[in-house]
């Protein structure tokens, strides 16, 4: 039989140090969430965050890896601090609302969602808020 070899994408050779610059630090962090490993992801982003913890970018590249990792709390909380700093941020508030709802916060998600929903007039934001509003038992 004729049996094709499983093809690996491996993650990036990350050098010791080089992730101090925030900028490879996204660039990295965000390869590693692309492949789908927050936990990478994260070890790249701390470090980086250490040096500029105001920065959004990397904040946000955080609060996804959270949400990758079903940390739902952590991610909450980050991106309620996103959205507080900046609330014409639509990927945090609709990310916000995401994590909310998947804590069964669907009251506390629903606001988020709605107005991620408003601001981008994208149909699966529209989609997520009917979603919630069923699961909170507005809808029937």
């Amino acid at each position: 039989m004729n049996e094709t070899p499983e093809i690996r994408i491996l993650p990036p050779i990350v050098f010791p140090g080089t992730t101090a610059r925030h900028e490879t630090a996204y660039r990295i962090a965000h390869d590693f969430l692309s492949r789908r490993a927050p936990r990478e992801a994260l070890q790249v982003l701390e470090p980086a965050l250490e040096q500029e913890p105001d920065n959004r970018g990397l904040r946000s590249l955080r609060a996804w890896a959270y949400l990758m990792r079903a940390q739902l709390v952590k991610a909450s909380d980050e991106l309620a601090t996103l959205v507080a700093d900046d609330p014409a941020d639509v990927w945090s508030r609709h990310a916000l609302g995401r994590a909310l709802e998947r804590q069964s916060k669907y009251d506390d998600a629903l606001p988020h969602l709605r107005l991620a929903a408003a601001m981008t007039g994208d149909p699966e934001h529209e989609y997520d808020v009917l979603r919630v509003e069923r699961l909170a038992g507005r809808l029937e």
